[in-house]
This record gives structure tokens, sequence and C-alpha cells, in this order.
């Protein structure tokens, strides 16, 4: 996974993630280009799952 491939439809994978976890935030999911591993961060946090998983997760919504 890389910033352009996320970029491109964060919006819609955002809104993905909001549903499947309901406690996560919009700043728990802001996405800036070159953070993408403090974001991860704060999933794993959240969800309890590895940074493996959250981007395999991520790239199968």
């Amino acid at each position: 996974m890389n910033d352009l491939q996320i970029k491109g439809s964060w919006n819609e994978v955002k809104g993905k993630l909001k549903q499947k976890y309901a406690d996560l935030t919009d700043d728990d999911l802001e996405f800036a280009e070159g953070k993408s591993d403090e974001m991860l961060g704060r999933l794993q946090q959240k969800t309890g799952k590895s940074k493996e998983e959250l981007k395999k997760e991520i790239e199968s919504l």
C-alpha cells in the first residue's frame, strides 16, 4: 500500500472503516501525505490489529 493508492479512494475507505469499527473518529482516520504510519498506529491502538493486518484490510476495501 502506498500513499497514492490510499489517497485516491480514501473517503470511501474511511467510511467503510467507520462502519466496521464504530469507535473510530475522523481524527483517527485523518490521512496526511507521508504520515500513513502515524495513522496506522492510531488504528492499531483502536482495533488491536497489527499494521500488516490493517494494511491488508484497507487494501481489500
